[in-house]
């Protein structure tokens, strides 16, 4: 029997994995304890062979063909299938025959094949909530969430998320010089809540990984960076590290006024209460009155916690 057809797809076989509409495929942590899902797109990032895979959720590392998904992977085979079948069928087609009977008592005799090549089990890549660009390679990835390792160097985005966070608060301000009265004032206090909560994202997610780098992850169960006072004292306790470092005294009181103004906003109507006074001595705040907010404190405030968060990125462990 020839098996040319069969013979002529070689001892290995390469199969290519189609990338998504928008460029990315899709990779899976081969780690038990994860096998999360994001994906990257080839060509951009660090260039090279053998470059290793960083899981963007745990960390963890490994070769690129340890990140197939069980998707790709059964994609993969039933592709190896559909060919090794269809080169089979084609065989065995070529050994096909009838004879048919002579006389009137002859036997006619054939044998015909019949079926089909193993079918090809196609798959979607799944639709992922944010699309990061790495600063440090240039990799653009996709993840569920927001923070994560990227996937070609391993340096985490919190710093990056932060950055580009804080200048989505500097375009609400700029938003508001070209608005009436009764919308610009708004859009400076949500601004001045957004830097707020930016910051306590970030503060979080980057005391998070380097607790769980220094094993110290049960510590930080209720860090929250909405008090800034607050949190220099938990940041100091937990890693020795104290928050003020990269800014100036004034510059540290001015965020903790700020921080101060955001909490009247979000939790007591924007009303000045004696707490705010008392912590503040802000000479332009009026009991009971509503707190103010300029474009110009925004401006301030967005610049300092670029600064704070630039430092506490570069000194916690497990980060950079």
């Amino acid at each position: 029997m020839s098996l040319d057809n069969l013979n002529s797809l070689g001892n290995e076989m390469s199969i290519q994995i189609p990338p998504d509409s928008q460029g990315f495929i899709g990779r899976e942590c081969p780690d038990s304890e994860c096998q999360s899902y994001f994906k990257i797109q080839f060509g951009t990032g660090l260039k090279g062979e053998g470059l290793p895979c960083h899981c963007p959720y745990c960390g963890h590392t490994a070769s690129q063909d340890k990140f197939y998904t069980k998707a790709q992977i059964e994609y993969a085979t039933s592709v190896l299938l559909n060919r090794v079948t269809g080169a089979l069928l084609k065989d065995l087609k070529s050994l096909e025959f009838e004879h048919k009977p002579i006389g009137p008592f002859g036997i006619g005799i054939s044998m015909k094949v019949e079926g089909q090549p193993h079918p090809i089990t196609y798959y979607r890549e799944d639709i992922l909530e944010t699309e990061v660009i790495c600063d440090k390679c240039t990799l653009r990835y996709a993840i569920y969430g927001v923070f994560a390792f990227c996937p070609d160097c391993g340096i985490h985005n919190s710093l990056q998320i932060l950055e580009k966070n804080l200048q989505v608060c500097l375009k609400q301000v700029e938003w508001a010089s070209q608005a009436d009265e009764s919308l610009r004032e708004k859009l400076i206090t949500n601004a001045l809540e957004n830097a707020v909560s930016a910051f306590d994202g970030f503060g979080r997610e980057t005391c998070r990984v380097a607790a769980e780098a220094g094993g110290a992850s049960d510590k930080i169960e209720r860090l929250s960076f909405q008090n800034l006072s607050g949190a220099r004292e938990r940041v100091h306790a937990i890693f020795g590290f104290d928050l003020a470092n990269g800014v100036n005294a004034e510059e540290w009181f001015f965020a903790f006024k700020c921080f101060q103004k955001r909490h009247l906003l979000a939790h007591k109507m924007a009303i000045v209460d004696e707490a705010y006074i008392k912590a503040t001595s802000d000479p332009d705040a009026r009991l009971g009155r509503k707190v103010t907010v300029s474009s110009e404190e925004v401006k301030l405030l967005t610049e300092i916690l670029g600064k704070l968060g630039s430092v506490l990125f570069k000194t916690l462990p497990g980060i950079s």
